[in-house]
């Protein structure tokens, strides 16, 4: 089965594992999303189409292209959400499961 796939989303996901780690900024699910969002929306979209399964394989291939530009992307959003989080000062990810 084929699939669409923007895959700078897959680019900006990974590599804000790396990034975020080197961060002090919130790292709850909204944050994380807040953080993907601002990004993708300052870098072109790359849409692909993909076998299910296969998407994985292209990572690494298209990934090193986009690098520098997902990357600063990545941190200037991290800047702007740890500066204005959508969620008040001290909330904690505790409160997400109440």
């Amino acid at each position: 089965m084929h699939q669409l796939k923007n895959y700078m989303e897959v680019i900006v996901f990974h590599a804000m594992e790396e990034i975020l780690k080197d961060i002090n900024v919130c790292s709850c699910e909204r944050c994380r999303y807040d953080i993907a969002a601002k990004a993708l929306n300052d870098l072109p979209p790359l849409y692909i189409v993909t076998e299910k399964g296969e998407l994985y394989s292209k990572i690494n291939s298209l990934k090193s292209q986009f690098e520098v530009d997902v990357i600063t992307a990545v941190a200037k959003s991290a800047i702007l959400v740890k500066r204005n989080p959508s969620h008040s000062k001290n909330y904690s990810q505790d409160d997400q499961e109440n």
